[in-house]
């Protein structure tokens, strides 16, 4: 792995939060101020490609990447746009695989809210 690519991946391995492209260039160019924004965004398309990090797709807004690779549900503030991870019960899926009758191998579900800085601010 290159140093930049390797900077990339820990800066995400490294944020509670789930970061955007733009947010992850920034940090890194703090460490490695020759680094360009191209090689960031080919570097986390790679990571994304090769499984390491998750690409969280938003609609009106820029994609943001996950550390965690399983999935797992999202919780989208509506106007601040902060992504946070939802812990979903055991054993949710099965009732859907079994109306199915299909193996669920993956899925992506976003619930939107408003967060409470943003609710107090309502």
């Amino acid at each position: 792995m290159t140093r930049q690519r390797q900077l990339i991946f820990d800066l995400i391995m490294a944020a509670p939060e789930h970061r955007t492209a733009e947010e992850i260039y920034d940090l890194a160019r703090a460490e490695m101020p020759s680094l360009a924004r191209g090689t960031v965004y080919r570097n986390l398309g790679l990571l994304v490609r090769e499984g390491q990090i998750r690409k969280l797709e938003m609609p009106d807004a820029p994609a943001r990447y996950d550390r965690e690779r399983r999935p797992h549900p999202h919780l989208v503030c509506e106007r601040c746009g902060k992504v946070e991870d939802l812990v979903m019960p055991d054993g949710l899926l099965r009732p859907f695989a079994l109306e199915l009758g299909e193996d669920i191998t993956g899925y992506d579900l976003k619930l939107y809210h408003l967060c409470p800085v943003c609710r107090k601010k309502a």
